[in-house]
């Protein structure tokens, strides 16, 4: 059982790169927004109650995926109303199981980040859009998280397109195989 586990920014690519390497491998993607948007149905985002929801879908699909030996890709965007010690309970069941989670870290420039926000794909999943309110809640600290675990792979998005990143994922995650 392994999960592909891609994190980075906002607008990194991770739900297009996500898609187009579960089409290619056919592994499912679980999209981060499927419980950021459940968790928004009932909570304000990043108030306690929305946070424990969210955890608590996050915790549930990587426990039932693990329990099924059933692989996936999931998308993760760090940011400071996540509790970073969910991070290891998540890697913790997969592991108690024999699976193995594979950070692979989309990098992007503020820049890009910056002009990528207003694309209208990110619409169609409520994301952030607001170069403005991103600039706020960076400023504010909302994007501070502690380091990830190192990755199987660091792909900086403004230098590779979504099939060179989706074919190196690929790649390394044959390489990495026992």
């Amino acid at each position: 059982m392994r999960v592909i586990f891609l994190h980075g920014p906002a607008a990194a690519g991770k739900h297009t790169i996500g898609s187009l390497l579960s089409k290619r491998t056919g592994l499912p993607l679980f999209h981060n927004h499927l419980a950021v948007d459940l968790a928004k149905a009932l909570f304000d985002f990043g108030t306690p109650g929305f946070a424990r929801l969210r955890a608590s879908v996050w915790r549930a699909a990587f426990s039932e995926a693990a329990r099924a030996n059933r692989s996936f890709v999931f998308t993760f965007h760090p940011e400071a109303t996540v509790d970073p010690g969910l991070i290891s309970e998540l890697v913790e069941l997969v592991s108690v199981v024999g699976g193995r989670v594979d950070f692979v870290e989309l990098i992007c420039p503020r820049e890009t980040v910056l002009e990528r926000l207003g694309n209208p794909s990110r619409l169609a999943f409520g994301k952030l859009t607001d170069p403005g309110l991103y600039v706020r809640f960076e400023a504010a600290g909302g994007f501070q998280f502690p380091p990830l675990p190192d990755p199987l792979l660091r792909i900086d998005t403004s230098q590779v397109d979504v099939d060179g990143a989706a074919q190196l994922i690929e790649e390394a995650m044959a390489a990495s195989d026992p």
